[in-house]
């Protein structure tokens, strides 16, 4: 957890508030992150030492030194933030344990849904953490078999955008991806498409377009055959109903039957991220008082912002 971080109920009726937890997905990660939190916290550490024993190499040694190359590899990165997520989780639990009990409703963003089902007992963190490590593997190698890429695009409408995938599309895959909050939005494709399209949304007087540093076009139809490898781990796994709400990043609505989560997980990756309808759904069905980003990063805090400014959101850091 950051070192700055320290939870402060301004009330006695804050502390039995209801609260919400955010998990945030790839991208999060920076070599350097779970260092301290494991060194500090033995529980947080254990959740490290329990992915050494399944995935066969050091984790946490990846995480805390790097190479960035490796950290930022698709098949490294989703199972690192999703052990660095849980292992933050853990200190929040031992230092906090009001706060995780008072929490009523979850979500995560992409692979972080991962993280929110595991935290709502959906999932075993084992059963997680082979189901994640699978899920990077294929994503990485679907990359891998035809380049592409992502493209942030701020200061823009969905229509807008929309209508510039159209044009820039070219016959190559490219579509909206992310859907993060008003104005933010990530679009996903073949890497000349992209290109394309972000010279069409300069030129159509976008705030700003950034390319994106990662592996592939995710949330795309050129991850289909991820799909295929993903869906055969999640029928491997035991999925079991949520004790609290997960909200699903392919519909932004809960989900108790695991025949449908394990349907919508393998959608996820080739559908739209409807992260800012998430949020919403959240927010106007759970009655929240705060929401806590948990694992690595700062990214969800921001969108929230974006969404609703009056939200107080605190994060418990890896």
């Amino acid at each position: 957890m950051d070192g700055n971080w320290e939870w402060v109920p301004s009330t006695e009726s804050t502390l039995a508030a209801k609260t919400a937890f955010l998990f945030p997905g790839q991208g999060a990660q920076s070599v350097g992150m779970a260092a301290e939190l494991c060194e500090k916290f033995p529980v947080a550490r254990e959740r490290f030492d329990q992915a050494r024993e399944q995935l066969g190499y050091d984790l946490l040694a990846i995480c805390t030194g790097g190479p960035a190359e490796q950290l930022d590899s698709t098949a490294h990165s989703q199972p690192a933030i999703y052990v660095a997520s849980l292992a933050a989780m853990e200190q929040l639990d031992a230092t906090h344990p009001e706060v995780v009990d008072a929490c009523v409703v979850t979500a995560g963003l992409s692979l972080g849904e991962y993280t929110a089902l595991t935290f709502a007992g959906a999932l075993s963190f084992a059963d997680g953490l082979a189901v994640v490590a699978e899920r990077g593997a294929a994503m990485q190698d679907a990359a891998e078999a035809e380049p592409s890429g992502m493209v942030s695009i701020l200061g823009m409408d969905l229509a807008d955008i929309e209508a510039i995938c159209k044009e820039a599309a070219a016959g190559e895959t490219l579509s909206v991806a992310n859907l993060l909050c008003p104005n933010n939005i990530v679009i996903s494709g073949a890497v000349a498409a992209c290109q394309r399209a972000a010279d069409l949304a300069d030129a159509g007087g976008a705030m700003r377009v950034i390319p994106l540093a990662v592996a592939g076009a995710f949330h795309t139809d050129l991850m289909q055959s991820a799909v295929e490898r993903l869906e055969a781990v999640l029928e491997s796994v035991d999925l079991r109903p949520p004790r609290i709400p997960v909200i699903s990043n392919v519909d932004a609505e809960p989900h108790d039957d695991p025949v449908e989560i394990r349907r919508l997980l393998g959608e996820q990756v080739v559908s739209p991220v409807r992260w800012e309808d998430s949020m919403k759904k959240l927010l106007a069905d759970y009655n929240v008082a705060a929401c806590y980003e948990i694992g690595p990063g700062r990214v969800l805090r921001g969108l929230l912002r974006r969404i609703d400014r009056k939200m107080k959101c605190e994060n418990a850091t890896a």
